[in-house]
């Protein structure tokens, strides 16, 4: 199967818990999982619960909302107990990745994948024990008020930033587009802390950073796998190669996943033609199997790809198949372990129904469910290493390279 003859696949997007956010919608994704944006639901739920689904008897839920109206001391929301009731009906298939969205999860979903956000653009950590900038984006509202890396954060509105959470500053922070948010900060050479007003705007991060190191390393950075991700590759390529690039590192350390198209994209500029980068198998038997397109502009050079435990389902399939394929080494931590694919029905309203529909394996049939795929030459990455700007797995990477 050819890359464009894919169906718009995506796969698991999953929570990262230690890693520097892009503040806007954070990217802490929620767990998504693999699916298909295909044909739309055509049936309507009748209001307020339908009674009977193949020979299921469903009047019981009748009955209790029926019990609720006429004895609950407070008010029903007739919306929200339907989408509770769908959210509980899917839950009870005992699945994680099997979920039900409302319209506006499944809006969040969307744009999360785009790298739409609306915030003030920087990247914040956690930095000895202190909420720290890592990094303004370039030509964001952060950006343009002057905030520098290392700028530490003491207060978000006036509220004290003492033990809050990563997760709990970027929900402080991100905000609809036009709104504004004050930050006091602290900074070294600065004698006392200073207050910046931002005003939130919509941002789109791209998907790929890269840059040459050591003269002749492509380092290739995907944060995500996203609709943008296969050309801004084949473009970081092509420039690299450019400059005198002979070897690659690729970085997919964080990412959680996306696009299932974009992940295959990504491999077959590795890979020969024909080559499996991914099987799919429903109840043990061989449903689909993607392969290389070929041609890609990176395909022969020495290729090291970094992995943590933050790489899910796209990121272990790519990782998976150049491993498999023997043209690339793995350093770094074990992957996060996600080998199931999920398919998106559309429902009404704007909701939608994501049902995990098959697992996946590497081609050594290797299905890494929970399991996660190990790397070759394993370098831990810890906070003492973070708070110093340390990176060992990227330097063990280099090193291997020379």
């Amino acid at each position: 199967m050819t890359i464009n003859s894919l169906k718009e696949r995506l796969l698991s997007l999953k929570k990262i818990e230690l890693n520097p956010l892009v503040l806007g919608a954070s990217v802490i994704f929620l767990s998504l999982g693999s699916f298909y944006a295909g044909n739309a639901f055509s049936g309507t739920l009748p209001n307020p619960f339908v009674k009977s689904v193949n020979k299921v008897d469903f009047s019981s839920l009748n009955s209790i909302y029926a019990l609720m109206q006429r004895n609950f001391d407070g008010k029903i929301d007739d919306q929200k107990a339907l989408d509770g009731a769908k959210a509980g009906l899917v839950a009870a298939g005992g699945d994680p990745y099997t979920v039900f969205m409302d319209a506006k999860s499944a809006k969040q979903l969307a744009d999360d994948l785009t790298g739409k956000l609306s915030g003030i653009g920087a990247e914040i950590g956690i930095k000895n024990n202190i909420l720290t900038v890592i990094a303004p984006i370039s030509d964001t509202p952060a950006d343009k008020a002057g905030l520098k890396p290392g700028d530490l954060i003491a207060k978000i509105n006036n509220e004290d930033t003492t033990n809050m959470s990563v997760e709990t500053a970027v929900s402080k922070i991100r905000g609809d587009a036009g709104t504004k948010v004050t930050l006091k900060l602290i900074r070294t050479g600065t004698p006392d802390p200073f207050d910046v007003t931002i005003t939130r705007a919509a941002i789109t991060v791209p998907s790929v950073k890269s840059s040459l190191k050591n003269g002749n390393v492509a380092y290739i950075n995907i944060t995500r796998f996203g609709p943008d991700t296969a050309d801004l590759v084949n473009q970081a390529a092509t420039s690299l190669k450019a400059q005198g690039a002979t070897k690659v590192i690729l970085d997919l350390r964080n990412d959680p996943g996306g696009y299932l198209d974009a992940g295959v994209a990504v491999a077959s500029q590795f890979l020969d033609s024909g080559k499996l980068v991914v099987e799919e198998r429903t109840n043990g038997k061989s449903t689909n199997k993607l392969n290389a397109a070929g041609g890609g502009l990176l395909k022969g050079m020495p290729t090291i790809v970094l992995i943590n435990s933050g790489s899910a389902s796209a990121s272990e399939i790519v990782a998976g198949a150049l491993h498999d394929n023997k043209v690339a080494q793995l350093v770094g931590e074990k992957s996060f372990g996600k080998g199931s694919v999920q398919e998106i029905k559309n429902l009404p309203d704007g909701a939608q129904l994501k049902v995990t529909v098959a697992h996946w394996y590497t081609p050594g049939g290797v299905n890494i469910n929970k399991e996660g795929i190990k790397p070759d030459v394993e370098v831990k990455l810890v906070t003492a290493d973070f708070n110093a700007s340390r990176d060992p797995q990227l330097d063990k990477a280099l090193d291997m390279l020379k």
